[in-house]
């Protein structure tokens, strides 16, 4: 296999660069998300901005009944590919889109008391479920780009500023202070939302525990997720969300690319049709170094390079890999893990085409190309 169960003739006969996304694999993952509502009585959605490949969403619509979004565009595609709930989160609302997310949304959650004012309004018109998020001052994100209660942040409402305020039509709390962590961090989580707004719980009609949750690693304690998920529901009484993203799509999709050229340069240097900077950002921005398969670490193996990206920037740079034979020109690797966080993320910096996506059924060994770009892709862009 090359990896997260594709076959290396799929691999071969793929375009290049393509993403592929296992559909076996991504049932294994729903299946498990499944369980969990089955089991605690929450309700699991999908956070587009982790994975939105529509493609696959009458697949995830078997196994979860709606949606997160958060921004207009995502509401759409959530209403129109998707259907079911649809929650909305924005750390800020458009006077001149909000009337069109209330046609979509069936719960919408505020970042501050002062939009909550502006627009409740027009949410108390409607059907809308509104509620709040809420700052708890607590986080163990050790990244300061992904920790949303760090110090100065502009997400969620201090605790502080719910005191003595008017929350009449608010039915719900919104938290989210996660990324890639397992249940023991939710656990704690949990306990210092409970110690200091336990009598605001006992108000609302739902909470929604935000993303992060990495429920479907290998490693993650879904046992300890059911306790802590039965556990706030039998005390509180409150309908409970989870809108994990890059859970859905963990460990389903690979990133296939070529080889374009070797050069040298104090070590050998492979120059690939795929991009860090453009086709998979998260690489620069967390960082990390994504894994390849039948690679190693530099050294490890006897002939280590440098993959580097297509693009003029200096630090497009994926990372150092070692290899048991010399890469040449038209050579095929395989990047794992690329599903979420890719597609939803990519960008045509330099005129980069991006990559084609596709999905693969192991079932009867098919793969399926669903979209292929083209100039017309990143000229409309542009203006």
């Amino acid at each position: 296999m090359a990896g997260h169960g594709i076959p290396r003739h799929v691999v071969d006969k793929a375009p290049s660069p393509c993403y592929i996304v296992d559909k076996a694999a991504l049932r294994r993952n729903l299946r498990l998300l499944a369980d969990v509502q089955q089991r605690t009585g929450c309700i699991i959605l999908l956070a587009l901005k982790g994975f939105a490949m529509f493609s696959v969403f009458p697949e995830v619509r078997k196994y979860l009944p709606g949606i997160s979004a958060s921004s207009l565009n995502e509401a759409q595609l959530g209403h129109e590919e998707f259907g079911g709930l649809l929650h909305v989160v924005c750390p800020a609302y458009h006077e001149e889109e909000f009337a069109a997310l209330l046609r979509y949304a069936d719960h919408i959650v505020f970042n501050s008391l002062s939009q909550w004012g502006n627009y409740r309004p027009q949410v108390t018109r409607t059907k809308v479920k509104a509620g709040l998020r809420v700052n708890l001052g607590y986080s163990e994100i050790k990244v300061d780009i992904y920790n949303p209660c760090g110090k100065f942040s502009r997400l969620g409402i201090p605790l502080d500023q719910l005191e003595d305020a008017d929350l009449d039509g608010i039915t719900g709390l919104h938290f989210h202070t996660m990324c890639e962590q397992n249940s023991d961090t939710l656990e704690r989580t949990v306990a210092v939302f409970e110690e200091k707004l336990g009598k605001l719980i006992d108000k609302m009609e739902w909470v929604n525990f935000g993303g992060g949750h990495h429920i479907t690693r290998p490693d993650y304690d879904v046992e300890r997720l059911c306790r802590v998920i039965e556990g706030f529901r039998s005390r509180h009484r409150v309908e409970v969300f989870l809108e994990p993203g890059e859970a859905i799509a963990l460990n389903t999709g690979i990133l296939v690319a070529s080889v374009l050229d070797i050069v040298w340069n104090g070590m050998g240097i492979a120059l690939l049709d795929t991009s860090a900077a453009a086709h998979m950002p998260d690489v620069l921005e967390m960082p990390y170094r994504p894994v390849v398969v039948d690679a190693g670490q530099p050294g490890d193996k006897k002939h280590t390079y440098r993959l580097g990206g297509m693009t003029c920037l200096a630090g497009d740079i994926i990372g150092d890999y070692s290899f048991d034979a010399p890469l040449k020109p038209g050579d095929r690797l395989v990047f794992l893990d690329m599903a979420h966080y890719t597609m939803v993320k990519n960008n045509t910096f330099n005129g980069v085409n991006l990559p084609s996506i596709a999905t693969y059924e192991p079932e009867a060994d098919v793969l399926e190309v669903v979209r292929r770009f083209a100039y017309e892709d990143y000229r409309n862009r542009l203006s």
